[in-house]
């Protein structure tokens, strides 16, 4: 289906996905391309419907499928015993009647839609060889096989059935955190509207036990929070007026208002399911690796199967009834079913299990780089430290007050969002000092800031951007722990205000964590060399490299990866954004700048360091288990083959078949959903 959509020639890309049930198309719409993709499905598979994604699929009413499944097996399964007992019990014609009732139960829809695809040339479809194997078998008398190898088959793909879809929708279930409608404050009370009709600025209600629905800021009354099911943190977080709170998060006491800041389609809810489905789309090389094998595979199994049912009995005088069921069972359980459907599975489980953990990989292709990485390149400031900068010291220079150190470094800072800007703006508000409004601002990446206040021009920055504006810094005190920001005005220099940062809490056992799994560990930063190290010692980091600009914190990243291997980026600056994209994994704090999480491949919404070897662990565990499914699934299809092809199977090969391929298929499903199910990941 996805191939013949991409030769469309309105369809720039097309992409298939078997977890989600989606087809994500880029391509320039007319009213006709949705006809025309539905008649290419419909071809290739009668029972599938394309429709445009709905908001939330309403829920089914009637029986479903499955239910309907269970009923015509255990129908079928009654009439197959009795037909047995009547065999053994000599009456010919009750047996005779209740096996073809039973096998017309289990097996009329196969045979309708075998028929149906052989109008479409579908020839080797699933269907179209169970129907000839088994109507074979009553071709040759053997009533009992005909019926029992239909009802394996079905309660084999009932099975098979059941299990994809419920991994599908707990997965699902898990990141889809969307509201359906929300409390909305009027003057005449509160009204219930649905959640998409909520608008930036409207007030909601949310009561204790209630999710927040959208992204807002609380503007009355003080509850805590439980934010695990976005972030994974475990720790409820106390909320009161002014403070922000994100969708996805459940209120767990108190009584809040909460003004809307972003709709729902911009919510953190949406943000989230958007990033699992698209990451659902981006197939790993394994997955595209069955594709290309498959178109290879298939051919293949046809040859070898018509060559066994034409050359023994045309070459060697044997029976052609035998060598042309051996054929038909060879067909059968050559089917790749269980490569297929296990692989993305198992990448998709992987994607879910990180979900519930606050870490949002954005593709397969992700997970299976992570799984193969053997360094982690890390910056400092926000990834291994708080980023909770405060000013420890203002040291002026001789001649110079500490106070306007402070109070003109706070004027360059006044619309920096770095957390070092920050701290110094705090610090000279809370001594209450008058800070001025620079007239002229120009940021110099990876140096500071040079403006103009009060008609004079001041430097605000690193040592490095003292030095390019030969500022003289033979006064100047020695580098010590911690950031520092030097102050120059009208080419003199003034003071340096030292700052400091704390280590996250969970960084040493992270590091650990890394080295125990022979992963190197190194750090990037553009802060000093000292604070640098005192960190890096700190928390066992390997190497670490200091006074680093954007594009010197890529070039040791290339060095990293010549030395060690594939490696991985942590990052969360603006910054950051080009070492990121330059890695082979890239993975960003979900506190960081916006550019750092779109240039990522890994989001860790904790912004916690523990989720790094905890992601890297999911995506071993993920690829891992594809893997056992491509040898578990290839190496029974080649042994039962084998014993086939031989001979040694007799009477059980067509039972055998059916087995290496839905029995087959529902263990490989059933190992690619272990992931979500494992203590480890929950």
């Amino acid at each position: 289906m996805e191939r013949r959509i991409n030769e469309l020639p309105e369809v720039a890309e097309a992409t298939l996905t078997f977890a989600t049930k989606q087809l994500k198309v880029t391509a320039n719409h007319t009213p006709a391309l949705l006809g025309t993709m539905q008649k290419i499905c419909a071809s290739i598979e009668g029972e599938v419907k394309l429709v445009e994604k709905e908001r939330k699929p309403e829920p089914k009413k009637g029986m479903t499928d499955n239910k309907k499944d269970l009923i015509t097996i255990a129908v079928g399964a009654v009439l197959f015993v009795l037909g047995v007992i009547f065999e053994k019990t000599g009456l010919f014609v009750p047996m005779l009647i209740t096996l073809i009732a039973g096998y017309l139960v289990l097996g009329g829809e196969v045979l309708i839609t075998a028929f149906k695809n052989l109008l479409k040339g579908h020839v080797f479809d699933e269907n179209f060889l169970m129907s000839i194997a088994t109507l074979g078998a009553f071709a040759i008398q053997d009533y009992p096989e005909a019926v029992g190898v239909m009802l394996f088959y079905r309660v084999g793909e009932w099975f098979e059935h059941i299990a994809v879809e419920r991994s599908r929708t707990q997965i699902m279930d898990a990141v889809d955190m969307r509201p359906e409608v929300v409390n909305l404050v009027t003057a005449k009370g509160v009204d219930v509207i649905p959640a998409e009709e909520a608008e930036v600025g409207d007030i909601l209600l949310v009561r204790p036990g209630d999710r927040i629905p959208l992204d807002g800021v609380v503007i009355e009354g003080e509850s805590r929070i439980d934010t695990s099911p976005v972030t994974g943190e475990p720790v409820p977080v106390t909320v009161r007026n002014g403070d922000e709170v994100i969708s996805g998060c459940v209120n767990t006491n108190g009584l809040l208002k909460i003004r809307v800041e972003k709709v729902l389609e911009e919510s953190m809810v949406t943000r989230i399911l958007d990033s699992v489905e698209n990451a659902a789309a981006g197939k790993p090389k394994i997955d595209r690796f069955i594709t290309r094998f498959a178109r290879i595979y298939t051919p293949a199994v046809v040859a070898v199967a018509t060559l066994t049912a034409v050359v023994p009995p045309l070459f060697f005088g044997q029976s052609w009834s035998h060598w042309i069921h051996t054929a038909l069972s060879f067909l059968v359980m050559s089917c790749p079913c269980a490569l297929v459907l296990s692989v993305p599975l198992a990448f998709f489980s992987g994607i879910g299990a990180g979900s519930r953990q606050g870490i949002l990989f954005k593709g397969g292709v992700s997970l299976e780089t992570m799984a193969e990485i053997k360094a982690v390149v890390m910056d400092k400031t926000g990834t291994v430290t708080e980023g909770n900068f405060v000013v420890q010291s203002v040291v002026p220079v001789k001649g110079a007050e500490e106070t306007d150190v402070l109070r003109f470094a706070g004027a360059c800072e006044r619309s920096s969002t770095h957390p070092v800007g920050i701290s110094v703006l705090k610090a000279a508000e809370e001594k209450k000092l008058s800070v001025p409004a620079p007239t002229a601002v120009e940021e110099i990446a990876g140096h500071g800031i040079r403006a103009t206040v009060d008609g004079k021009t001041v430097l605000c920055g690193n040592r490095k951007l003292m030095v390019r504006f030969e500022i003289d810094l033979t006064d100047a005190p020695a580098e010590g722990n911690g950031t520092e920001v030097l102050l120059a005005m009208d080419g003199k220099l003034m003071g340096v205000i030292r700052i400091g940062d704390t280590v996250k809490q969970d960084a040493v056992d992270a590091v650990a964590t890394l080295k125990r799994s022979g992963i190197a560990t190194v750090m990037l930063t553009g802060d000093n060399l000292n604070s640098a190290q005192a960190v890096a010692k700190t928390v066992g980091v390997d190497e670490v490299y200091a006074k680093l600009l954007p594009e010197e914190k890529l070039a040791h990243l290339v060095k990293a990866r010549s030395k060690y291997g594939k490696v991985m980026f942590v990052g969360d600056g603006i910054n950051d954004a080009p070492v990121l994209a330059g890695a082979d994994v890239g993975a960003a704090m979900g506190s960081g700048a916006d550019a750092a999480i779109d240039a990522a491949d890994v989001v860790f919404m904790t912004s916690e360091m523990s989720a790094v070897p905890k992601s890297l662990s999911i995506a071993k565990a993920a690829t891992g288990i594809s893997r056992q499914n491509v040898i578990f699934a290839i190496a029974v299809k080649i042994i039962v083959m084998i014993l086939g092809l031989c001979d040694l199977l007799g009477p059980a090969a067509m039972w055998m078949a059916v087995f290496a391929d839905t029995g087959v298929a529902m263990i490989c499903i059933l190992n690619a959903i272990r992931i979500l199910y494992s203590k480890k990941y929950r």
